[in-house]
C-alpha cells in the first residue's frame, strides 16, 4: 500500500542506462511533470566523467567491477560433449549504462530489420516509421543528406582518410580483398562493403547517453530528480497497475508513488524485474511463490545475442598505434555467408589495432567477427523472488544449425582476408582470443599488469620459430588455426568452445501484437493489459538489428518517449 505521505512522482524510470538517460531527457521536458530516475551505479555527470569511461579507448570494462554488475554470468552455447558454456556477461551498472562502458560504435542496421519488427506485429515499428527517431538522435559530423541529423545529442564520426594510422590503411586493404567496395556511411549505404566505423564520440572523448541527454541544463530541470547508487527493490503492484516503487538507497528500503513506470533496465534484467512483479508464466510465476498478476508467457523468452568469436594477430611493429593514439578500431566489413539459410548481410567483422591497453596489447591486432542475423534464440530464467539474486540467462548461441555453419563459413573467409601482406602474412601468427577469467585478471589496470605485460608482450617480438609454438601452446590448443580451418570437425569444436555473445542481449519482452500470446508489450511499449507500465530498452526488439545495439536503443527510447509526453 501506499501511504499518502509517500513522495509522488508522474513517471519513474528504473535504469539510468542508454535508454534511462533518454527518458529522463525527454519526459522532463514538460515543467508540470515531475520524473525520477533510479540508477544502481555511480553518476557520470558531464563535468566529472571518470576518466576511463570518456578515453575513446573502452576501458571501463578494465576496471574491475566499478562500472558492470559484478559476477553476472550467462550460458552461452551447449558443446559437443553436452555441457554448456557459459562466461561473465558485462552489463553497465553506471549512468549511461551500456553507452558508458561499451566499444562507442554508432551502427543503426538495415531498413529490412525494422520492417520485419512490423511484420511481427510491432505496427509503427517499420524503418519509414523509425528513421526520424534516428535522425533526431544525432549529430553526424561526416555525413549529410536526407538520412542523417545534424543537431541531435549524438555526436556521430568516423575516422577518414588521410588521418589514418597504418594500421588503418592496412585492414581496409585486408578487408577490400574480398571484393566488397569501399563505403564511407554504414547508417546510409545499406549494401555489403568496408566502411570505417561510425562512434558516439567527439573531439577524442566518448559520448555517452549519460553527457549527451543528461546535461547540465537537463540536470537543473527542478521536476527531474535522479538518484544514482539506488536499486530497485520491486514495483508496487495493484492488479496489472503499478502504485509506485520500492528501492534501496544508502541501505533503507524507500517506497516511491508512481503515476507510471518505465522499466529500462536491460534485456537481462527488465523481464526479472516483470516476473517478480507477477508478469510472466503464470505456471513458474506460481512455482517460486509469486502471486499471478497476468499471464503473459513471452516475458524472459526470445533472448537474442550475436553469437561473436575474436582472433588476434601479432602485428609488426610498422603497424603498432602509439599509446598515446588512443581510438583503435578502423575498418568494418558487411558481408554475406552465401550458405543456405543465410541472408544477404548476414555477417560482420572489425578491425582493431589494440588488443588491450596494455603492453601485449598494443603488439595485437583484435578482431571480432560475428553472425549479423543469427536464429537461434535463449530465455532469461528467474531462480528466486529475491530482487537481488540475478536471474539466469541462457542465450543459447548456435542452437540453429545454419549459425553454426554461418560461424564457421566465416572464420575461414576471415583468415583467408588477415593473413596477407598488408597486416601480416604468417598464418602462425594469427590465433583464436578469448577473454577468458585469465585474460581478464591481467587486463584490469594496475601497476603490477602494466610491468607484467610490458614483459610478455617483449616476448612476443621474438623470432617467429620461437613465438608462433608458444601462441600455439597457449593460445590455440597446440595446433595452427591454419590446420583447424582445414578440418570441419575441428573448426566447429573451435567455434564451440569459443563462441560467446558480444553483449547485445535482446528481445525478451518483446513488443507485438497484443493477440499474440508470446507478445509482452504494445506498440507503444506498454506492458499488455497494463495501464501504466512501459519498457523502452532492447528487450523490446522483436529481433535483432544488423548491428550493434547501442544506437537502436536510443532510437527506441526516443520513440517511446515521444509517444508518453
Amino acid at each position: 500500500m501506499i501511504s499518502p505521505d509517500t513522495p509522488f512522482f508522474d513517471t519513474v524510470i528504473v535504469g539510468g542506462g542508454s535508454a534511462g538517460c533518454v527518458m529522463a531527457n525527454r519526459l522532463s521536458a514538460d515543467p508540470s511533470h515531475r520524473v525520477l530516475l533510479v540508477e544502481a551505479g555511480e553518476d557520470t555527470p558531464p563535468d566529472a566523467v571518470p576518466e576511463p569511461i570518456a578515453d575513446s579507448y573502452p576501458m571501463g570494462l578494465f576496471h574491475g567491477d566499478r562500472f558492470i554488475w559484478p559476477g553476472l554470468s550467462a550460458f552461452t552455447t551447449r558443446r559437443q560433449d553436452g555441457s554448456r558454456g557459459t562466461r561473465a556477461y558485462e552489463q553497465g551498472r553506471v549512468m549511461g549504462g551500456g553507452s558508458s562502458i561499451n566499444v562507442q560504435s554508432a551502427n543503426r542496421g538495415l531498413p529490412r530489420d525494422y520492417d520485419e519488427w512490423a511484420g511481427l506485429g510491432a505496427r509503427g515499428w517499420a524503418w519509414d516509421d523509425v528513421l526520424p527517431y534516428f535522425i533526431k538522435l544525432e549529430r553526424d559530423l561526416d555525413c549529410d543528406g536526407p538520412l542523417h541529423g545534424k543537431t541531435g545529442p549524438i555526436p556521430i564520426r568516423r575516422i577518414l582518410p588521410p588521418g589514418w594510422p597504418a594500421f588503418a590503411e592496412a585492414a581496409t586493404d585486408a578487408f577490400a580483398a574480398s571484393g566488397l567496395p569501399w563505403r564511407l556511411d554504414q547508417n546510409g549505404e545499406f549494401e555489403d562493403g568496408v566502411f570505417p566505423p561510425a562512434f558516439n564520440n567527439e573531439s577524442d572523448r566518448r559520448v555517452s547517453t549519460a553527457v549527451a541527454y543528461l546535461d547540465p541544463a537537463t540536470r537543473a530541470r527542478r521536476n527531474l530528480a535522479i538518484w544514482p547508487g539506488t536499486r530497485l527493490a520491486g514495483l508496487l503492484m495493484e492488479g496489472l497497475s503499478a502504485t509506485g516503487v520500492e528501492v534501496e538507497r544508502e541501505g533503507v528500503l524507500l517506497r516511491i508513488a508512481a503515476g507510471r513506470v518505465v522499466v529500462t533496465a536491460g534485456a537481462l534484467q527488465t523481464p526479472a524485474i516483470l516476473m517478480r512483479a507477477g508478469i510472466g508464466d503464470g505456471a513458474e510465476l506460481a512455482a517460486l511463490g509469486i502471486p499471478v498478476v497476468a499471464h503473459r508467457p513471452g516475458v524472459g523468452r526470445n533472448l537474442r545475442d550475436h553469437p561473436t568469436l575474436t582472433f588476434c594477430q601479432y602485428l609488426p611493429p610498422r603497424l603498432r598505434l602509439a599509446a598515446a593514439y588512443r581510438r583503435a578500431s578502423f575498418a568494418a566489413l558487411r558481408f554475406s555467408s552465401g550458405l543456405a539459410g543465410g541472408e544477404a548481410s548476414d555477417m560482420y567483422a572489425t578491425a582493431s589495432a589494440r588488443a588491450g591497453w596494455h603492453g601485449l596489447g598494443r603488439r595485437l591486432g583484435l578482431y571480432f567477427l560475428w553472425c549479423n542475423r543469427p536464429k537461434s534464440s535463449g530465455r532469461v530464467r528467474l531462480l528466486s523472488p529475491d530482487p537481488f539474486v540475478y536471474p539466469e540467462a541462457d542465450l543459447n548461441l548456435l542452437s540453429d544449425p545454419s549459425d553454426l555453419a554461418r560461424m564457421m563459413a566465416g572464420v575461414r573467409t576471415l583468415v583467408r582476408l588477415l593473413v596477407c601482406e598488408a597486416l601480416n602474412p604468417d598464418s602462425g601468427d594469427l590465433f583464436p582470443a578469448a577473454f577468458s577469467p585469465f585474460i581478464k585478471t591481467l587486463s584490469r589496470v594496475s601497476r603490477r599488469n602494466a610491468l607484467l605485460t610490458e614483459v610478455l608482450g617483449a616476448l612476443l617480438d621474438v623470432p617467429p620459430m620461437l613465438r608462433q609454438p608458444a601462441l600455439r601452446r597457449f593460445m590455440s590448443g597446440g595446433v595452427a588455426l591454419a590446420e583447424v580451418v582445414a578440418d570441419d570437425a575441428r573448426l566447429e569444436k573451435l567455434v564451440r568452445t569459443n563462441v560467446f555473445g558480444v553483449w547485445h542481449a535482446s528481445g525478451t519482452c518483446r513488443m507485438g501484437d497484443p493477440e499474440d500470446p508470446q507478445a509482452v508489450l504494445d506498440p507503444a511499449g506498454r506492458v499488455i493489459g497494463s495501464g501504466n507500465i512501459y519498457v523502452a530498452d532492447a528487450s523490446v526488439m522483436p529481433r535483432l538489428p544488423t548491428a550493434n545495439t547501442n544506437i537502436p536503443v536510443i532510437m527506441i527510447a526516443e520513440k517511446i518517449a515521444a509517444g508518453l509526453v
